[in-house]
């Protein structure tokens, strides 16, 4: 039986309707795990990824063997364990969040997934804990406060690999990006970032336009 997406997730997305059940119905089963964390978001609208979108995440650690994630705002840590499952054993993901409840819960979830040894889990400004990293990363995940996104791009330029990727969640921001009067200070930042992404000698970028928008940008 195909598997039907929770009402609410179907709202302020950019892809069409049908298509993203379509997609959505085609996802094999998660682990137990993942889909308690589902549940927990579909219950309590925390927002995280979802499965179509962490899928692309965790195909694009592969394809670059990435073994070293930074991970900025990361809430329950449902796309940390993608990353974590993705780097492999001896690989290295930073969870990052605002809120120690959240990062409390999130370890829960990491032990009981298994892959609690491959994440370090940090609380407080994502900016600042970036800022605080003197390694390079294979991937710098974007998904915090939409009025820094740009700030974002910016402090992970210095900490991003030749070849790594910055990737950034909602840059289509349920379509609101397309406004040219009138947006209000998300949008705006959005906006800029993308605008930033592609006219950036640093960074070739391509926007996915899946779920919410997934910008794709690699470090020349």
């Amino acid at each position: 039986m195909a598997e039907t997406k929770p009402d609410w997730q179907h709202q302020g997305f950019v892809t069409e309707p049908g298509v993203d059940d379509y997609l959505y119905s085609l996802l094999p089963p998660r682990d137990e795990v993942v889909q308690k964390m589902e549940e927990q978001a579909t219950q309590r609208h925390i927002p995280i990824v979802g499965p179509v979108v962490a899928r692309i995440l965790h195909q694009l650690a592969l394809m670059i063997n990435a073994k070293s994630v930074f991970e900025m705002g990361s809430a329950i840590g449902y796309s940390t364990i993608w990353w974590a499952r993705a780097v492999g054993e001896g690989g290295r993901v930073i969870y990052t969040d605002g809120d120690r409840n959240n990062a409390d819960e999130a370890r829960g979830y990491f032990e009981k997934a298994g892959v609690s040894d491959r994440i370090t889990v940090k609380t407080g400004d994502a900016l600042e804990l970036l800022s605080e990293q003197k390694q390079e990363f294979d991937i710098i995940f974007n998904d915090i406060d939409k009025e820094d996104y740009p700030r974002a791009f910016r402090a992970a330029m210095p900490r991003l690999r030749k070849g790594g990727l910055f990737i950034t969640d909602n840059v289509l921001w349920s379509g609101k990006v397309v406004e040219k009067n009138g947006a209000d200070a998300r949008t705006k930042a959005i906006q800029e970032l993308n605008r930033a992404l592609y006219s950036s000698p640093e960074v070739f970028t391509t926007i996915l336009p899946v779920r919410d928008g997934v910008a794709v940008a690699i470090k020349h």
